[in-house]
Order: structure tokens, then C-alpha cells, then sequence
């Protein structure tokens, strides 16, 4: 049984895949044995025969190519069932960088934390801001209204406002957190399949979320790192984040498909999760929100 089996999605992001196999390769420890597992989701780019003729000394690097886009969640399948046997996997997005010291401190944590099915590291943008979505509270009605209309931003450190990102929190210390980014998740084995892996009703965003929610659910917990740390230029294949608009290379269709994907993503977590917990008037006001939000942003795509 290896230590680590890193699962990578790619789509149009040739050039930063290819600078994270590099910093991978740089930064992991000789003590840990592990395999790349890199899943290409159609890209247009010629990402896959870039990848195909990657020169690196990883041992285990593998590939492979879709003929269309399945999906985060349908490709992180698809990776996991191409894997090694391993203790640990690392869901890892091909717009991010690896640090020193990360995944080696990241495994001797999840070692020491039995209880922990998922953990995820300190997640820094280029603008040396955290990623807000690596240190998340469940998108309860109350932490959703609260962060979308602006109440956590001037109450950043209110229990009662700051449940969206959970802004109450010590970020220089490890602790549980609701959920976190699969931009850089390490998930227990064990845990994983106790949950069915990833939730393939989902295509683009919000499919993170619903994971951590289901190892919750089977009493794993989840941690914030932030003793270590990567660089996340976030949602380079997208093209829909502010953070990244002048680097993505993504087209006006692919921008307007993740701008639909993300609030699909937000009706099948409500729908999954919380539909039954709340009254009717609840779940209309949600929908509500959610298709006014939506109509707006493709306005702007």
C-alpha cells in the first residue's frame, strides 16, 4: 500500500499543470510514496498531449483522457478508480502550486488525527488573501443571506454573521471546520469510501461541499492546516473568479457554463440537505435567491 494517491482535474490549464507536476516533484518528500493521477476533461487546449510529453521524473504519473467534459466530480471518480490502493488521497486543482513541507506535513497530521476524514492546508491567492472558500461553514438559508448580503463582511468576527466562512475562527491554529475546497483536499481513504466518493449529480462547484457534508454525516471530521500552506490562482478553467479573469484563457461558453453550474450547484445542495429541513416559505425564498442571483450573473458573463 502506497502513502498517497494525488487526483488532478484538468481542463484548458495546460501550462499551470505542467508548473504543479514540477513543484509536486520539488517539493514532496523521498519518504512518501505516491502516484499523479491527472484527468483531462476534454480540454481544448492541447492539454493532454502536452501532459502525455511531460518530462518528469515521477514514477507514477498517469493520465487520463476524456473524449467530453464529465465534470469535477464524474473525473475525480473516474481517478480514484484508476488508483493504487492508498492511505490517503490528495484532490488537488491543476491552478495551484505546491509549497515545501505540505503534503509531507499534511499526511503526518491526518496520521495523528484518526478522527479526521479530510483535512486541507493554508490556501493563499496571488493577492495573499486566504481562499475564502478552503475555510467554509455549511450554506445553512441564514449563512447564505448573511454572507450574500454583505452582513459577514461588516461582522466579520460574528458567530451570528461569519457562518458562511466561519470568520469567528483562530486561523493560526489547526481546528475543525465545516468544509473545505476541493482545490486542495486530503481525504482518508476509509472515509471516502464511506461516503461513495463524489457526488456526480454535481458538474462544477459545490460538489466539495456536499463531500464534506457526507463525511459529517458518517461522523469523520474535517480540518484547517494552516501550519502549511499552497498557492491557489482559483478558477483559472472557469474563468468566472475577479482573481483570475486576466490569467484564464477560457471562452465566453465556458464562462457561462460555470456560471450555471455554480448555481445549479447551490439547488442540488439545498435540495439534498435541507429542502425537508425547512419550512415551505423557506425553501421558496431560497429559490428564489438563488435564480435572481443567477439571472444577474449571466447577465454579466
Amino acid at each position: 500500500m502506497i502513502d498517497l494517491s494525488i487526483i488532478i482535474v484538468n481542463y484548458n490549464t495546460k501550462v499551470f499543470l505542467k508548473n504543479l507536476l514540477d513543484s509536486i516533484e520539488k517539493s514532496i518528500s523521498k519518504k512518501i510514496t505516491y502516484e499523479v493521477i491527472a484527468v483531462d476533461n476534454a480540454s481544448t487546449d492541447a492539454s493532454a498531449s502536452a501532459i502525455s510529453n511531460f518530462q518528469f521524473p515521477i514514477s507514477n504519473l498517469r493520465l487520463i483522457i476524456n473524449k467530453k467534459n464529465l465534470g469535477f466530480a464524474k473525473a475525480n471518480n473516474q481517478g480514484i478508480r484508476a488508483s493504487q490502493e492508498s492511505r490517503y488521497l490528495l484532490f488537488l486543482n491543476p491552478d495551484t502550486l505546491m509549497q515545501e513541507n505540505t503534503i509531507e506535513e499534511m499526511i503526518k497530521f491526518m496520521d495523528t488525527h484518526e478522527d479526521a476524514g479530510a483535512a486541507t492546508c493554508k490556501i493563499v491567492m496571488p493577492n495573499g488573501e486566504i481562499d475564502d472558500a478552503s475555510h467554509r461553514g455549511f450554506p445553512t438559508p441564514w449563512n447564505s443571506f448573511s454572507y450574500f448580503s454583505g452582513f459577514s463582511k461588516i461582522f466579520p468576527k460574528s458567530k451570528l454573521f461569519s457562518g458562511y466562512n466561519l470568520g469567528w475562527m483562530d486561523f493560526g491554529k489547526a481546528h475543525e471546520i465545516d468544509a473545505c475546497a476541493g482545490a486542495f483536499m486530503v481525504v482518508r481513504r476509509s472515509a471516502g469510501e464511506a461516503i461513495g466518493w463524489w457526488d456526480e449529480d454535481y458538474f462544477f462547484y459545490g460538489e466539495d461541499l456536499d463531500f464534506c457534508y457526507m463525511l459529517k454525516q458518517k461522523g469523520w471530521k474535517v480540518y484547517y492546516v494552516p501550519q502549511v500552506w499552497i498557492l491557489h490562482y482559483k478558477g483559472v478553467a472557469g474563468g468566472i473568479k475577479k482573481i483570475s479573469q486576466n490569467i484564464s484563457t477560457a471562452d465566453l461558453e465556458t464562462k457561462r457554463r460555470a456560471t450555471k453550474a455554480r448555481f445549479s450547484a447551490m439547488k442540488i445542495f439545498y435540495k439534498k440537505h435541507y429542502e425537508k429541513k425547512y419550512p415551505k416559505i423557506t425553501t421558496w425564498l431560497v429559490k428564489l435567491a438563488i435564480n435572481l442571483k443567477l439571472r444577474l450573473a449571466m447577465k454579466n458573463a
